[in-house]
């Protein structure tokens, strides 16, 4: 029998199906729980097409827990972005009305015709670490609303004397030094000793997970930590987001990915360049982490800084040019962490670049890529030396600075 396609729009209670030949043509569909009583009855339905691909929209949003389940049993899982199903969609004839079934039609569709969709495959240690980032940022949000309301309980206990960067042992000194007699401030200071209290235990679980972060980034081989400004939190977050770097085909593209390259807006003779505000803002923001640090150390990412000040450039664009280049030594760490441990000869992917292999894991986000992939606008000196090795033969490499 020839292998079939089979279309999912995934929903948070429910899953609608369509099942399609390589000729688009409609073999079945329905509609089932996302529970384990409706995915057991998904699973028996498609028994009679044993070769069998599921498209799987959005595998790292809506649709990230079902293609998880499928692809532990053992099912072949292709991702689906949104965008291209949205093309399908727009592009069909009748009246274009969004629907769970069309949703799934079109999405069988992009499978049929796509050739160069990610697969997904699985890799426990970096959904894990992927959930251990997750968990370390609702902490971090969490700590902020409670040193927000710290803050404005020790205002009114002590007004003048609140710190702008308020820590745990600046607000026990505070809170010991006062002592109301009032039977609104006998309260107020015992809410503020119970958010007290709260800063603390958010505190010691954000350091837990960040040793816990520390020892999955070494155990997988990075040596991203060994870049400037970069720490558990940042390195662990690329690691989570990137996935298999492979699937970037250079530099360029791994760049407009983070959103630090910007993207052309020339229009007849005019030649122009704007910021970009897309790409995964997670890892922009993680790259910025990084900028922001290397400029208050002293080290070589600071005196790039200090030379784009000195050519004329203000605070902004020279802290752009920072986070362009850091995101490049960052590709190429990541590049050369993959060749170290790579085990077999690396064959040319369907995209023509050697490493472009479309198999990744489920935990992996789709590279968001605008049309313009040039690293500045005009001219510009590289700043990613060639490797001195090929990949065939590639060992472990000292790791570059971004200066």
């Amino acid at each position: 029998m020839a292998k079939v396609i089979i279309g999912v729009d995934p929903h948070k209670l429910s899953a609608t199906i369509e099942v399609v030949d390589h000729h688009e043509r409609l073999l079945g569909s329905g509609r089932f729980a996302t529970d384990q009583a409706g995915y057991t009855a998904m699973r028996t339905y498609v028994k009679s097409w044993p070769d069998r691909v599921w498209a799987v929209e959005g595998s790292n949003g809506a649709g990230r827990s079902l293609a998880q389940r499928l692809v532990e049993a053992g099912e072949q899982v292709v991702d689906v972005p949104a965008k291209l199903a949205a093309r399908v969609r727009l592009f069909d004839t009748g009246h274009n009305r969004k629907t769970d079934a069309r949703d799934a039609h079109s999405i069988a569709i992009v499978a049929v015709r796509t050739t160069t969709l990610r697969v997904l495959r699985r890799d426990g240690e970096l959904e894990a670490l992927r959930m251990l980032c997750d968990r370390r940022e609702e902490l971090t949000r969490l700590r902020v609303q409670t040193v927000n309301r710290l803050h404005r309980l020790l205002a009114e206990l002590v007004p003048g004397t609140a710190k702008k960067d308020l820590t745990a042992l600046q607000a026990k000194a505070i809170l010991a030094s006062v002592r109301p007699r009032d039977i609104a401030g006998k309260t107020r200071r015992r809410i503020a000793a119970d958010e007290l209290a709260d800063l603390v235990a958010v505190e010691a679980k954000m350091k837990k997970v960040t040793a816990e972060l520390k020892v999955m980034v070494k155990v997988r081989g990075s040596r991203l930590m060994d870049l400037h400004g970069v720490g558990p939190v940042v390195a662990a977050r690329t690691l989570a987001d990137v996935g298999d770097v492979a699937r970037f085909a250079d530099r360029n593209r791994f760049a407009s990915w983070t959103g630090t390259a910007p993207l052309d807006a020339s229009s007849g003779e005019q030649n122009r360049h704007r910021l970009s505000r897309a790409g995964n803002r997670r890892m922009n923001h993680m790259i910025h982490i990084a900028a922001i640090s290397q400029i208050r150390l002293d080290t070589p990412g600071r005196a790039y800084y200090r030379r784009k000040l000195a050519a004329g450039k203000t605070p902004l664009e020279a802290l752009r040019c920072l986070k362009r280049r850091i995101s490049d030594a960052f590709y190429r760490q990541l590049l050369a962490d993959a060749q170290a441990t790579q085990t077999a000869p690396v064959e040319t992917g369907p995209g023509g670049h050697c490493g472009a292999t479309l198999q990744s894991s489920a935990a992996d986000l789709h590279p968001h890529i605008d049309t313009s992939d040039q690293p500045l606008p005009g001219p510009a000196n590289t700043t990613l030396q060639p490797l001195q090795r090929s990949r065939k033969t590639a060992g472990p490499r000292t790791p570059q600075t971004t200066g």
